[in-house]
């Protein structure tokens, strides 16, 4: 980085990035898994995934809102010189970053269908749906301040890849229009 600048990465989109593997991951373990009949049958399995569906997304889009918030309460503005990373590159270094979890938790999913059919899939599938309706809750905050949360890539790297770490001291913020990805996380329309 040219004069003390640093790479940035927006918060939303680190905290986007699992939604679609898992959900992917998820519903591939979910269709997979309702073929063998499992210890409990079909139907439950699948009552019970759905149940596990809707506790995993409730769980995760609502847990620790207040650890991203306390850190934006005292964001900082980024400096001239800061680079601001790709919503495609911060995508990709988190998926690369926690690929052997994602295949775990896909073996997992798998392995479980023999006791419980469908239900670790469906599992997988909530905890993705939570993470995209997190970010999209991040979005509308961001949206209502008017202006983008990003934090240090080596921070985000130290602290196990996610947005709330110990490592992180704080988030830097730009308006709206910077960088390619909109509130949210999402893609730039």
């Amino acid at each position: 980085m040219a004069r003390g600048g640093q790479g940035l990465a927006r918060v939303a989109v680190v905290v986007r990035a699992g939604a679609a593997p898992l959900w992917w991951l998820g519903v591939v373990a979910a269709g997979i898994g309702v073929v063998p009949s499992g210890l409990t049958g079909r139907r439950i399995g699948v009552l019970a995934g759905a149940v596990l569906f809707l506790v995993a997304a409730g769980a995760v889009a609502w847990v620790r809102r207040g650890r991203y918030l306390t850190p934006a309460r005292a964001a900082v503005r980024a400096g001239k010189h800061d680079v601001l990373q790709d919503r495609a590159v911060t995508a990709r270094n988190w998926r690369r970053g926690h690929r052997w979890w994602l295949l775990l938790g896909f073996a997992a999913a798998l392995g479980s269908s023999f006791a419980v059919p469908a239900a670790g899939g469906m599992l997988l599938a909530g905890l993705g749906t939570g993470l995209r309706l997190k970010a999209a809750w991040f979005g509308r905050h961001e949206l209502a301040t008017g202006q983008l949360y990003w934090l240090r890539v080596d921070w985000l790297s130290a602290g196990a890849g996610r947005p709330t770490g110990k490592r992180v001291a704080g988030y830097r913020t730009t308006g709206l229009g910077a960088g390619d990805a909109g509130p949210g996380g999402g893609r730039r329309r």
